[in-house]
């Protein structure tokens, strides 16, 4: 009976937890009428499917909001116009629910006739970031006004001929890319492009035939409908290329094939982007055009076979890369090369400096965070396309310094989606990612806990979004208590799926995971204090002072922290700096002997090896150290994104999401860091070191942060633009010398060592022996402090 009781209460447990994390996806939108939609099969795999509605309006309403459902992505015309460029979420919020989109339709509309049309492309294939419904569909929902315009058997259907299912793509693993090559044979296309385009009101449709209707809105395969947690793609429309050459000789549109073999035009982009590759010919029929990248981990490319006459076409499958490689048969006239970059949101955050270099590298590992976001964060956009929590864990700190609320948004999504999809032997706790990567197999034990305090925790303290949090912590609660504690007091290793922690050498997969076991602790134990959850404390205190009282006499090695049989290497001693575990009195030796001249770590966990020297004070050598790990990468100026990999060579992708640079530079150098939530309080503390200038514009939660430093022999001058709702503390550095002067908008505020002027909104807060302390209300300020 006992045994009997914990299975039904485990069961109990499970059932909770499930429930929970639905709630967070709730949504009831009005779906009347609406039906889902497609041919009589319900694949097949790889199709692509035309809808067209035409109706007539009296009178345009105010707002015509539609409500759009797909497995798995759309494009959307409305009166020929296109209104939006690849719709949809892969699936989805959680298992058996499916993301939809809010679509405004107003100023697309006309009185009298108008057509709507979609083009619905099912990918059938379940994969790392996509849960395979089994059935293609539309959902169509908008209220009119008079009337309400429903998707159901009224519709008109064509499956699109031009498209071929069997274009391949993607790879063949499980954990490979999600989607398919495009190929697209235009000698099957449905009308004229520069005329009557099949989604066009002049088109013809009459041969088309009626959709099937499958179902009522919220009913399986397709699930619970859950509005769409991240805005729309940034569409920035077509744009032209920087340049473009044929055998290294630039070239200019348009140019014509008149050799009798394939030539392929390198079409090079500003940096690594997500595109879709467009261009515009003039052919004879039957001529096959590759657009492809020379990406060598791409897995996708867009493949168009020509018809007779001036033509047109995109590959709606983005695809990513410094250069679109463009092949042209013989006989081909080339009369335009253009390009669509999308993307979430915006990287409004920067950073600049007078040193070139580490001006360049930021700008390197910002292209790289973007480049590996869309539908989730993913470890790469090309050879996966993966949500690994350890992955997101390293972008999250660089999130908060480059993006802006869609960015934030797309964190969330990716916290809600973890605990909403985690399964198998991490059932009631974490696991990287969803979809066939699912289950007992996909727990890494250092990523699950790395994501904890990195991405969760991080995650709440830098918005304050309190509900992301509570629906977060029963599953973090749980997963911690998955860990035992032994007789030495430190927790039994958990080796969960594979003792991996980095794709360094020399790892220490034991001692690096206590570490990260006790920071996560730490974070959850904050969590805990957020929410009220104060029965749960004592429980975080008793292990937390158990690995405090017991980690230096287990991994003390009087030189470094790790284990006594594994040979030296930074990871260890880096993380017992970052969470508190390490003795000050170690510093010294710790940078000296471990964290400068030791590089045994992949970019994975590089971040900690600086950030630990940061948080010594040695700037300097925090800066030495992330100068000669990526020098290599810098120093290729046609690279525009970070390695996955250091050793022995650069390897792996050149977009991989571990982006430390970013992070620690902004944090540590411009000195701009959140010290309360949703960075109600935040500080200024720039380290220029043998930098002049520094300036970095943060895409804080409460509005952009602008700081702004200058300093010569004699002057330091600080610029702050401080957004409302925040106070800012301010260090002016005493730098060694005496600070005779300090003026605040053009009133001087301090002279001969004293306070000696009260500016409103502006006070002193302390000074000790390296700084002068200010606290500062939101507003501009302009700071300027002389010396002698």
């Amino acid at each position: 009976m006992r045994i009997k009781f914990k299975y039904y209460k485990g069961i109990f447990l499970l059932l909770m937890v499930i429930v929970s994390s639905a709630s967070v996806f709730a949504s009831t939108p009005n779906w009347e009428g609406a039906q889902w939609i497609w041919q009589q099969e319900d694949g097949a795999a790889n199709t692509w499917v035309a809808f067209r509605k035409s109706f007539n309006l009296n009178k345009i309403p105010k707002d015509v909001v539609a409500k759009i459902a797909v497995d798995t992505k759309y494009w959307l015309w409305v009166n020929g116009e296109m209104v939006l460029f690849e719709g949809g979420l892969a699936r989805g919020a959680a298992p058996d629910t499916n993301y939809y989109d809010e679509v405004d339709l107003t100023k697309y509309l006309k009185e009298g006739e108008n057509t709507i049309a979609i083009l619905v492309w099912y990918w059938g294939r379940t994969r790392k970031v996509h849960d395979d419904s089994g059935k293609g569909g539309l959902l169509f929902h908008a209220n009119l006004g008079e009337e309400e315009l429903v998707s159901n058997a009224d519709w008109k259907l064509k499956v699109h001929p031009a498209y071929d299912a069997k274009s391949g793509g993607g790879g063949k693993s499980a954990n490979r890319v999600n989607a398919y090559n495009v190929k697209f044979d235009a000698r099957k296309s449905m009308g004229d492009w520069s005329k009557a385009a099949w989604y066009s009101n002049s088109f013809d449709d009459a041969n088309w035939g009626k959709p099937v209707e499958k179902g009522a809105a919220n009913n399986k395969p397709w699930g619970t409908l859950v509005k769409r947690a991240i805005p729309q793609w940034n569409d920035r429309g077509l744009a032209n290329y920087e340049s473009l050459t044929l055998e290294s000789n630039k070239i200019e549109l348009p140019y014509k094939n008149t050799t009798d073999s394939l030539v392929v035009i390198h079409a090079k982009l500003p940096f690594n982007q997500q595109i879709t590759p467009n261009l515009k010919v003039n052919s004879k029929a039957g001529k096959t055009i590759i657009a492809d990248m020379d990406n060598p981990f791409n897995m996708l490319k867009g493949t168009y076979i020509t018809k007779d006459g001036v033509q047109e076409f995109e590959s709606y499958s983005w695809i990513n890369g410094h250069n679109v490689e463009y092949t042209i048969p013989p006989g081909v006239e080339v009369l335009e090369l253009k390009y669509r970059w999308t993307g979430v949101g915006e990287m409004t955050g920067t950073f600049e400096t007078s040193d070139p270099y580490f001006t360049r590298l930021w700008w390197m590992a910002r292209n790289t965070l973007y480049v590996c976001a869309r539908d989730g964060y993913m470890d790469c956009p090309d050879r996966e396309r993966g949500l690994w929590v350890g992955d997101v864990a390293d972008q999250t700190g660089a999130v908060f310094y480059t993006l802006d609320e869609p960015g934030r948004l797309l964190l969330k999504k990716g916290i809600d989606n973890t605990i909403a999809y985690r399964a198998g032997d991490t059932i009631q706790g974490l696991a990287p990612g969803f979809g066939a990567y699912r289950g007992k197999s996909s727990e890494l034990t250092g990523q699950s806990l790395q994501y904890i305090d990195q991405g969760i925790w991080q995650y709440y303290y830098n918005t304050g979004d309190k509900a992301t949090l509570e629906n977060a912590y029963p599953a973090v609660l749980n997963y911690l208590k998955l860990w035992s504690m032994q007789s030495n007091g430190l927790p039994k290793h958990r080796k969960g799926y594979a003792n991996w922690v980095d794709w360094g050498i020399d790892t220490d997969s034991v001692a690096t995971n206590v570490v990260l076991y006790f920071m996560a602790l730490k974070a959850t134990k904050k969590m805990a204090i957020a929410l009220g959850k104060t029965k749960d404390i004592i429980w975080y205190d008793s292990r937390i002072n158990s690995i405090k009282e017991n980690f230096e006499k287990e991994y003390w090695q009087g030189n470094r922290y790790g284990s006594k049989n594994k040979l030296i290497e930074e990871r260890v001693s880096a993380l017992a700096i970052i969470s508190g575990l390490a003795k000050k009195e170690h510093y010294t030796i710790l940078v000296d002997s471990v964290l400068v001249p030791v590089k045994k770590s992949s970019p994975h966990m590089e971040w900690l090896a600086e950030e630990a020297i940061m948080i010594t004070g040695q700037y300097d050598k925090g800066l030495l150290r992330m100068k000669d790990r990526y020098q290599e990468q810098v120093d290729r100026k046609w690279l525009t994104t970070l390695y996955e990999k250091y050793q022995p060579k650069l390897r792996g992708t050149y977009n991989h999401a571990w982006n430390a640079p970013n992070y620690v530079l902004s944090r540590y150098i411009a000195g701009v860091k959140a010290i309360d939530v949703a960075w109600a309080k935040y500080e200024v503390k720039p380290n220029l070191v043998h930098m002049s200038s520094v300036k970095q514009i943060v895409p804080s939660v409460k509005g952009d942060i602008t700081v702004e430093v200058h300093k010569t022999e004699n002057k330091y001058q600080l610029n702050l633009i401080s957004p409302e709702k925040t106070t800012a503390t301010i260090y002016i550095p005493k730098a060694g010398k005496n600070i005779t002067k300090i003026e605040v908008n053009g009133k001087s505020i301090w002279k001969n060592n004293k306070f000696k002027k009260r500016i409103n909104a502006f006070d002193f807060e302390s000074e000790d022996d390296e700084f002068l302390k200010f606290q500062v209300e939101p507003g501009n300020w302009q700071i300027t402090a002389s010396y002698n």
